[in-house]
């Protein structure tokens, strides 16, 4: 199994002390943790794009290019890229230039993202936004797989023999599709033959594993193997401790902050105490065995392969966040890259997996 730190740079007052990091203070800590991802061993570093408060998300290629100058080995990851906001040609051109610069270390996450204040922004309406993901999706792939492109959609200028620069370095980019609720997401990555990465944040287990069965079913329908469907998923907390009673002690305050802000905001509350919690949602908030056996259940019912947990330490110190990563690190992992290997992605070419032709020095035709 791989492991992720996730951030959607959330921008709150410390739960414990009450202190306000600047949004520089808070962007720079992000960056801090994903060097410290690296050392410890995590496999990847996720950043979310969010455009409303309390995010400070909005720019997801310019904080992974820090962490790319300030690393070596571990993997960029968005969570998600949001092409149902985003013109597909800008998009390329920024994970292009991040793939180049990074040393070919990019893994795309796409979805349609969510919340009012970003179809204000961008004028995205709930009748259109799926079209405009499976169509910014379809394009962004075109771009990055074919140095000539014609093409023709609904929601942008159409494009005639257009060249996009720079190359990027990975010919073949996976790019998996971030998914909550909505078979849309789901449907659209059988399709084409792409992975998706499971939200897994906001209720019990059971949606989302709906939503997995989903997507193998339809994988199977579009005609792809089904040894080759790749699932990741996300968790809702993270962290451990020696004994399950010092983590839930140290995590009440960081649940009792979330609780607050979705009653304060209207969102549904679907764990009213941090002991359901706990025991329903995918938070990994225990023991290293609790851990261990709560992801080995999850994974029983998901097969996932990539997992992340949160990055951002909340209530905690600087020194209580680091040493539940090393515990993580030390006692979960193992145990769990042991019980569920990791493959490697594996290349369908689009002349076989989807309706995009397959790259090489013919130009993409698409109207």
């Amino acid at each position: 199994m791989k492991f992720l730190l996730l951030s959607l740079i959330t921008h709150h007052p410390d739960p414990v002390t009450g202190e306000w990091l600047s949004p520089s203070e808070r962007i720079r800590e992000v960056v801090d943790t994903a060097v410290l991802a690296e050392q410890l061993g995590f496999e990847g570093f996720a950043v979310g794009e969010r455009h409303e408060r309390p995010f400070l998300a909005s720019s997801p290629p310019v904080v992974l290019a820090n962490i790319a100058a300030r690393t070596s080995t571990l993997e960029l990851w968005t969570g998600v890229t949001t092409l149902s906001l985003l013109d597909p040609v800008r998009a390329f051109e920024d994970y292009s230039t991040l793939d180049n610069l990074s040393g070919g270390r990019l893994q795309l996450m796409i979805g349609k993202g969510n919340g009012t204040a970003q179809a204000d922004l961008f004028h995205v309406t709930p009748e259109d936004q799926w079209d405009r993901n499976r169509e910014g999706y379809e394009l962004f792939r075109a771009l990055w797989e074919n140095e000539t492109v014609t093409w023709e959609g609904r929601f942008r200028p159409s494009l005639t023999d257009a060249v996009t620069v720079p190359r990027p370095l990975q010919q073949r980019l996976a790019i998996w599709h971030g998914s909550a609720t909505s078979r849309e997401s789901v449907d659209l990555a059988a399709r084409y033959g792409d992975p998706i990465f499971s939200a897994n944040v906001t209720n019990p287990i059971e949606p989302y594993a709906e939503l997995i069965d989903h997507y193998r079913e339809r994988w199977a329908a579009y005609g792809h193997d089904p040894v080759e469907a790749r699932v990741g998923a996300g968790t809702a907390g993270l962290y451990v401790a020696p004994t399950s009673q010092e983590a839930i002690k140290s995590y009440r305050p960081q649940f009792e902050q979330r609780l607050d802000f979705a009653w304060e905001n209207g969102l549904p509350v679907v764990f009213e105490s941090i002991e359901d919690f706990v025991e329903r949602s995918s938070a990994l908030i225990g023991s290293p065995q609790q851990v261990i056996d709560k992801v080995l259940r999850y994974h029983e019912r998901f097969g996932h392969e990539v997992m992340h947990v949160t990055a951002d330490r909340g209530g905690f110190s600087v020194a209580e966040q680091r040493a539940s990563l090393e515990l993580f690190q030390a006692e979960v992992v193992p145990a769990l890259r042991a019980a569920i290997p990791h493959r490697e992605a594996i290349t369908i070419p689009h002349s076989e997996a989807s309706p995009l032709e397959s790259a090489g020095s013919e130009p993409f035709r698409s109207r």
